[in-house]
């Protein structure tokens, strides 16, 4: 017999298992509790942990995540959800959002008793997302007010007050733009095919309907009327034998016709000729030393991709955090921050230490062996004692060249960062920064995000100007610098505060920022050069991707990351913040917590400055080494 478990909460975690299954309808599903996002893949489902304490917020959290799971599981069709998925970024949050809404409202109908569980997770998501503080509608995400919008009028429920808060900053725009569609959503709950095309008639009514991409519907009527057109061709086709009869008929009829139809290669010829000899004679009557010279081309936005274009520069702008905010508030932020770098002030020993090994920025000395004159080697003292003529036992002291390091901190300062994470980069940055600093190596601290939200005043440009087709980047860039090279910590720490700044964090255009940081530290007069990327995933500018192929600005974020990696003139990481970054880059550790830094993260941050990658392998569990 086992014996039974001493952790109170497992009768708990057992009981919540099972109803879960029941409720996907899934007798094969896995649950399993993590600190880890929640989610599910295949048959596994991650939930929150449990602690041994069972607060009431733990149970409440573990409940509403199991209800909403099984619901999307239970309610939700993958191959009628991609049927009908949007192409652009903006237009497919949308999407998910109110399938997901979908499912809980289904779900809150048929099972009463979800409801509440559910409603406890969104309050808990929207308070750790800071819902509550936002008092301006560009700076509430709308997809997730959608969503919100959709479940409140499905269920007539009210939503808690952080998560009411970003719905009714949006509530009006949506209702006067969409309205007249949202008086079916009693009616479209139940059938996901007929709920998809409701969901997209709203992403079109919201202003996002050149991000659906073709209509599924419409393309398999075209598929049905091209296979009637094809059938009908074949039955109108006239039998291979006998053909040539009438073959010769028809071309004995029309003689004159064949004629005109059939070009004399010669006369091609001539005609070509005489054109060419035309623009030659032209050019020949200039005067010679006098032939317009043709303008030199304009240099490329990027160096890693000639072809990226950029709408309009005037607008962007490279500046120092101090530049944004009065000294009052950086102070008062700084403070906040610090708040939640308090149960940390261990790692930073921890993870000095281990950095300090690695990096060895003053070690200078080392020696040249098999030497006829010198110290003698003493691995060889065997030999000579045996052979005092033996030649080649000694061993000369030599200095080394000191490979003093420089590293720069990119921070993505986007709007999907608001809330935790982006507190999770600052004090990423803040603990490496002054850790480096104690291991003699300078850090630079660079941020970026845009001016403003959709565009800015590069897409005004574009709207007054006719509306150019695929115009390239239509965004106002916001590159800014929390700390230079070679200012000292102490000066420049309140700087990191401006990233709780309210109204900061808006889009991310990753490649350009990359190029740009790249460039600052080419320049760099230090023998090593490690660039450090900390973001939460893919580049995402929605007045951009609206009029430029879905994936404009991933691609270029590839060419720059293959441009620096082929240069070799830096070294580059990453750290995901909740999310995987290894699909863009080869070296990169991923963090969904703080706590982690104190633990196994020290070892694994540690270990992306280890020029060695074998050693650096067995440190992040890599299975293949380049």
């Amino acid at each position: 017999m086992s014996k039974p478990s001493d952790n109170p909460a497992d009768p708990f975690k057992k009981a919540l298992a099972e109803a879960t299954k029941v409720m996907a309808d899934d007798p094969d599903l896995t649950v399993s509790y993590s600190v880890d996002p929640s989610g599910v893949s295949g048959d596994a489902m991650r939930l929150p942990q449990v602690s041994r304490r069972m607060t009431k917020d733990e149970v409440l959290l573990a409940r509403g995540t199991a209800d909403a799971l099984a619901l999307h599981r239970r309610y939700h069709d993958a191959t009628t959800h991609n049927r009908y998925l949007p192409q652009g970024e903006m237009a497919r949050d949308l999407y998910e959002a109110m399938e997901t809404a979908r499912c809980e409202a289904m779900g809150a109908r048929d099972m009463p008793g979800t409801a509440k569980n559910i409603d406890a997770k969104i309050g808990h998501e929207a308070v750790r997302r800071g819902y509550g503080q936002i008092r301006d509608k560009a700076e509430a995400p709308l997809p997730v007010a959608a969503g919100y919008l959709i479940r409140h009028l499905a269920t007539g429920r009210d939503l808690p007050s952080e998560a009411t808060n970003v719905m009714d900053l949006w509530r009006g725009f949506m209702e006067e733009q969409a309205g007249v569609t949202l008086d079916d959503l009693q009616t479209k709950l139940s059938d996901q095919s007929a709920f998809a095309k409701f969901a997209r008639q709203i992403i079109t009514d919201l202003g996002y309907g050149d991000q659906l991409g073709d209509d599924p519907d419409n393309l398999d009527d075209e598929a049905e009327d091209d296979g009637e057109q094809e059938g009908a061709e074949e039955e109108d086709q006239p039998d291979s034998t006998g053909n040539d009869e009438a073959d010769s008929e028809e071309s004995d009829a029309s003689p004159e016709q064949s004629q005109d139809e059939t070009q004399d290669p010669s006369q091609a010829q001539v005609t070509m000729d005489d054109l060419a000899d035309q623009e030659l004679g032209e050019e020949a009557e200039m005067p010679e030393g006098e032939a317009p010279m043709e303008p030199p081309a304009p240099a490329p936005i990027s160096e890693a991709d000639p072809d990226y274009k950029v709408y309009a520069t005037d607008h962007d702008e490279e500046i120092e955090a101090q530049d944004l905010a009065e000294p009052v508030e950086l102070e008062r932020l700084r403070a906040y921050l610090d708040q939640q770098l308090e149960p940390l002030k261990g790692a930073v020993s921890r993870l000095a230490n281990k950095l300090q090994r690695r990096l060895q920025a003053q070690q200078n000395r080392s020696w040249e062996f098999d030497k006829e004159e010198g110290v003698l080697d003493a691995g060889r003292l065997a030999r000579v004692v045996a052979n005092p003529t033996t030649p080649l036992s000694f061993k000369v002291e030599k200095d080394m060249e000191f490979r003093d390091t420089v590293v720069t901190l990119l921070l993505d300062n986007s709007g999907s960062m608001r809330g935790r994470p982006i507190s999770i980069a600052a004090i990423c940055a803040d603990v490496l920064a002054r850790t480096l600093e104690r291991c003699s190596v300078k850090v630079e601290i660079l941020g970026f995000t845009t001016r403003a939200w959709k565009g800015g005043l590069a897409r005004e440009a574009w709207l007054n100007a006719g509306r150019e087709q695929q115009p390239g980047r239509l965004n106002d860039l916001r590159h800014i610098i929390y700390k230079k090279a070679d200012a000292p910590w102490r000066r420049t720490r309140d700087n990191l505060g401006l990233m709780m700044k309210e109204g900061l964090l808006k889009e991310n255009i990753d490649g350009e920022a990359l190029e740009w940081a790249h460039r600052r530290m080419v320049n760099r007069p230090e023998a090593r050069k490690i660039l450090m990327v900390i973001s939460d995933g893919a580049p995402v500018d929605d007045s951009t991707l609206s009029v430029n192929p879905a994936n404009y600005l991933e691609k270029h974020l590839r060419d720059v990351i293959a441009m620096v990696e082929r240069k070799k003139q830096v070294e580059l990481l990453a750290i995901g913040i909740g999310h995987d970054v290894t699909r863009y880059y080869d070296r990169a550790v991923t963090i969904t917590d703080v706590e982690q830094l104190a633990g196994a993260m020290t070892e694994q941050l540690a270990s992306l400055f280890d020029s060695d990658p074998r050693a650096r392998a067995r440190v992040m569990g890599m299975r293949r080494v380049a």
